[in-house]
């Protein structure tokens, strides 16, 4: 079984592992790390509210786990929908990494609870004797708990990568209007380069070169080419 990681600069994601070895009158768990649910159990032990048997502790231990792993799932899933809302207002590429993030939680939750379900699965299933028929029921109550948050962390790491594909499409669709506009701007000024570039031929026999107002003409002429570019592309529909 895996629990919620609580320990000081740890990640809840990270779940701690804590392996059983169980009979009918014999409990042996191994870990690494420190679990809250053990906690919990050693105090309802020490106020003298501690499980009388095998299977009230396998229960206790099994509601002690889940029950940590709810907030974290609940936080993700209220982060999940923040993002919406922020996209949804106001969208930025900043909010790109938040999601990942998410995602990779969801990811990494879903990894360490899913085998979980299974287990508690073949703990109804294969009638241990050290279960009574009470026993499984709260069982089979904890089982339909993992499937809901085995569930919930599918949904969200849907959710989070239709958001990252609304990004996606906020970032594809903010690059092409730009290259539009970059495409009319070009459009207008490719005949005034033409136009400018031609004029300024360094060559004997161009026109104007004598006359005072030949600049101002000239300019004159490129406006009203300018102008005229802008009412055919309006006619047109190009923006």
């Amino acid at each position: 079984m895996r629990g919620v990681n609580l320990n000081e600069n740890e990640l809840p994601e990270d779940m701690v592992s804590i392996r059983l070895w169980v009979t009918n009158n014999k409990i042996i768990s191994a870990r690494y790390r420190k679990l809250k649910a053990i906690g919990d159990i050693e105090d309802s032990i020490k106020s003298q509210k501690g499980p009388k048997n095998t299977g009230e502790f396998i229960f206790m231990l099994i509601n002690a786990l889940f029950t940590r792993i709810e907030p974290s799932v609940l936080n993700l899933d209220e982060e999940t929908d923040l993002i919406e809302e922020q996209i949804l207002d106001n969208p930025d590429i900043k909010l790109r990494e938040k999601i990942i993030n998410i995602r990779k939680k969801a990811i990494k939750f879903r990894r360490y609870m899913a085998p979980q379900r299974d287990v508690i699965t073949k703990l109804c299933t294969y009638r241990f004797t050290w279960l009574t028929d009470l026993h499984l029921r709260y069982l089979q109550e904890s089982n339909n708990n993992i499937i809901r948050y085995v569930e919930d962390l599918d949904a969200i790491r849907e959710r989070a990568q239709i958001v990252k594909d609304e990004i996606a499409n906020f970032l594809t669709d903010k690059m092409n209007k730009n290259l539009y506009i970059l495409s009319v701007l070009t459009a207008i000024f490719l005949p005034l380069g033409f136009l400018t570039g031609l004029m300024g031929v360094n060559i004997a026999g161009m026109p104007g070169t004598q006359y005072l107002y030949a600049f101002w003409v000239f300019s004159f002429l490129l406006l009203i080419i300018v102008t005229i570019q802008i009412l055919i592309f309006k006619k047109l529909k190009w923006f």
